[in-house]
């Protein structure tokens, strides 16, 4: 029965051990609740070995989603092996205070590069751009953040999303409805954001409203707004349904933050398992859950999420839909990527790794 439910919404975001698939990665990649996997910086040594370690994943389910945190600066999972070190948002931001149309064109080119060489080693799809503000107090934020001004967050994260789109790669904007006020890590405990629900509309969530119609993804931020709802957005209806789906007109794909996150299983004061975690997000109106590095070890909390699954499938508690699977296969590229040697030769790319070395963003072509 589960399998059959499961074709029309594969809803859940699961990670490898390693560098290569083990008996029971393959066995849970299989598995038809299992809508995408995601890399993280133990998944990679070298080029060869991640297109290979994609084209086995690819051939086990063609249809999953093959995603990455790649967003510059800190948050870059691949830095080696020829992969350009792409700048932090902040320092697209503070380009545009010198040279707003230049900081444009850098964001532009920052997104050809990220999404070219990427898809160039199998990965479909990156968790970017950051749209939250800077505040200047988030250490968890900080310099990912293009700009404490919501408009010119908007146009540079729209500069690199079409420099994405450029290259056959679709877009995530994080963390809905903001999470550069709040100074906790919502890795290792709950963050609190206080103001109104007129106080968030009007700044952190206004990119959200400005880039609706570009926006394939969005995934909102394991923080609490108590004079909104007192769940954390991700497992709020009020902020997906209510506000970002209806309010706000967006109709891409919603991803839950990570679920393993400290933030990311605590439901009206209560620890959630994963799988019920993953359930209320799904309720609340993510389309897909996620579940990051529990593949390490003996994977229980992996098997323990697909166990639950199909328990509350068996048990009419939770049922596939076909809207949120639409959503999820949106994100996939339409186009093949290019090979990596193909791409280095490609005039697109070159120039788009020289208007970064010209800002002074990265590295020249070849360097």
């Amino acid at each position: 029965m589960t399998a059959g439910l499961a074709r029309s919404h594969a809803p859940l975001i699961i990670d490898v051990a390693a560098t290569g698939l083990n008996d029971a990665d393959r066995r849970r990649i299989a598995n038809p609740l299992v809508g995408g996997v995601i890399h993280f910086a133990r998944n990679w040594q070298d080029r060869a070995q991640m297109s290979a370690l994609n084209a086995e994943i690819k051939a086990i389910r063609p249809d999953l989603l093959v995603c990455v945190d790649h967003e510059g600066g800190r948050v870059q999972r691949f830095r080696t092996d020829g992969f350009t070190r792409l700048p932090s948002m902040r320092a697209l931001g503070e380009l545009w205070m010198r040279d707003a149309m230049h900081a444009t064109q850098a964001a532009t080119a920052a997104g050809q590069v990220l999404a070219a060489e990427l898809r160039a080693c199998g990965v479909d799809f990156s968790f970017a751009p950051v749209l939250d503000l800077d505040y200047g107090g988030s250490s968890v934020i900080g310099d990912r953040s293009f700009h404490r001004d919501p408009r010119v967050a908007a146009l540079l994260a729209k500069s690199v999303m079409h420099g994405m789109l450029q290259m056959g790669m679709r877009n995530c904007g994080k963390h809905f409805p903001g999470h550069g006020f709040v100074t906790a890590d919502s890795h290792v405990e709950i963050p609190v954001d206080r103001r109104s629900l007129k106080a968030i509309l009007a700044d952190d969530a206004r990119p959200y409203d400005w880039l609706t119609g570009a926006l394939t993804a969005v995934m909102p931020a394991h923080v609490i707004y108590p004079k909104v709802d007192k769940r954390p957005a991700g497992f709020s209806s009020r902020w997906l349904k209510d506000i970002l789906r209806s309010r706000l007109g967006f109709d891409g794909a919603i991803f839950s933050d990570d679920l393993s996150m400290e933030a990311g299983r605590y439901i009206d004061g209560e620890l959630l398992s994963y799988a019920d975690a993953a359930l209320a997000a799904l309720d609340a109106g993510c389309d897909l859950a996620m579940l990051c590095n529990q593949s390490i070890g003996d994977g229980r909390p992996l098997d323990e999420l697909l166990d639950g699954f199909a328990a509350a499938a068996r048990a009419g508690h939770w049922q596939p839909d076909a809207k949120s699977e639409s959503r999820r296969r949106a994100l996939l590229p339409e186009t093949p990527p290019l090979d990596w040697n193909t791409l280095a030769d490609s005039a697109g790319y070159r120039h788009a790794k020289q208007v970064l070395a010209q800002a002074g963003l990265a590295a020249p072509h070849g360097a």
